[in-house]
């Protein structure tokens, strides 16, 4: 029988889902390289390959069978083959920009542990969906915003959240939609770098966020009182704002973000936050020409830039930090603890603060490959984000799951399940 790769979901799954791998009809302790490719919209190439002996049955099972040395990765990874995925060009993140269409997932069987690929004995297609069936993509043009609505199947009400990335700018709703899969209506918000917003980070309305919250909150299938903010990043920021300073936010997730103001002015009503301030001879560039910009921002316990920390003190939220220890854009562990203390000063609840260790910057739902440098917007060169692979995509998979409880259990009422903490 000719060798052949069995998956399982067979034909598709959603990308934050697992798929299980094997590959049967080898031979005996058949030795076999497995090569997965994945091209993003804008065409640029993904890539992952591992090394592997099939069993004296000649089956292969990526659930049971380790890695062997000389590949993207070593050792029993079951997903490996997917959060290993690399840009071919250097500083490329992979990012999904048409959520109702699938990436397509292509997989290869070669011969051999050669430098170069044997002959080919197998192959297969596997999409890797955004959208579970049923849930309903609405775009948002109301007054001033600029959104994506994301709706589970059914009338609902629905536990609402607002998502928000960072300065890349645009509307992603990758995240969003994900999310809407669980029975969340979640809002992609885009804020600057989209359609008529703002072309660049110079300052920030709360005013265009209050009109968002509100309209989750009037919006008959959102379950109120009150909503869910999702940040990460410049996103994380602009959460603690909106937390602090807008009405019916009961919950708010930060994935490595900020209890200081960055970046840009913000302004609400008659209140002015000033950006925490940036000192550029703090920027390390290493030989690669890769820059560290961890230690370029004030600190905002320090002179002036105490102006920039946001009062969030103020906010009626609960709050979760999501940390990666190894963060490298900024000091998003001292930004948690910072911001707990200042809350359990003024009396308020002690945050939850979950940490990675090993985790870089861009946590993203399960299964997206470690971005380990790319270009910063406002640098205007390639940056290092943090984190080492294998241990980033296990945190991943870990905040995923701490965020939708997080919100279940705030927004529904429902207890939030027992979730390991890493």
């Amino acid at each position: 029988m000719a060798p052949s790769i069995r998956l399982s979901p067979a034909a598709r799954s959603l990308f934050d889902e697992p798929l299980a791998i094997a590959v049967q009809g080898l031979g005996p302790r058949q030795q076999v390289t497995l090569r997965t490719s994945l091209r993003d919209e804008t065409g640029q190439l993904f890539q992952a390959s591992a090394r592997y002996q099939a069993g004296d049955d000649g089956e292969l099972d990526l659930a049971r069978c380790p890695a062997l040395p000389g590949g993207s990765f070593s050792g029993l990874e079951p997903m490996g083959l997917l959060w290993a995925l690399q840009p071919q060009k250097p500083f490329w993140r992979l990012v999904k920009r048409d959520v109702q269409s699938p990436f397509l997932l292509q997989l290869e069987v070669f011969e051999g542990h050669g430098e170069r690929p044997g002959r080919l004995l197998a192959q297969a297609q596997h999409e890797r969906a955004f959208l579970r069936d049923g849930v309903r993509r609405v775009p948002v043009r109301v007054g001033r915003i600029r959104a994506t609505l994301f709706l589970p199947p059914g009338n609902g009400p629905f536990p609402g959240i607002i998502d928000l990335y960072g300065t890349g700018g645009g509307l992603p709703e990758y995240r969003a939609c994900l999310l809407a899969n669980y029975g969340f209506a979640v809002l992609a918000l885009a804020f600057y770098g989209y359609e008529d917003l703002p072309k660049e980070m110079k300052e920030f309305h709360l005013e265009y966020f209050e009109e968002a919250v509100n309209y989750m909150l009037q919006y008959t299938q959102v379950k109120g009182p009150g909503i869910g903010l999702l940040g990460h990043s410049k996103g994380g920021d602009l959460c603690v704002s909106m937390a602090s300073f807008l009405k019916g936010i009961t919950a708010t997730a930060l994935i490595n973000g900020s209890v200081a103001n960055v970046g840009a002015v913000l302004r609400y009503k008659d209140i002015t936050i000033p950006p925490l301030g940036i000192n550029t001879k703090r920027i390390k560039v290493g030989k690669s020409g890769i820059a560290d910009i961890i230690d370029a921002l004030n600190n905002p316990l320090e002179g002036p830039d105490q102006q920039s920390f946001i009062p969030l003190e103020k906010a009626e939220s609960c709050f979760l930090f999501i940390v990666g220890q190894d963060d490298h854009n900024w000091k998003s562990e001292f930004f948690a603890v910072e911001g707990s203390k200042r809350l359990q000063a003024h009396g308020k609840e002690k945050p939850e603060i979950v940490c990675y260790p090993g985790a870089g910057h861009y946590i993203e739902p399960p299964f997206f490959p470690m971005c380990a440098a790319s270009m910063h917007l406002l640098f205007g060169k390639p940056v290092m984000w943090g984190g080492e692979p294998k241990a980033h995509c296990e945190a991943q998979i870990d905040a995923w799951q701490q965020i939708q409880a997080f919100f279940h259990k705030h927004l529904s009422g429902k207890p939030s399940g027992t979730f390991s903490k890493l």
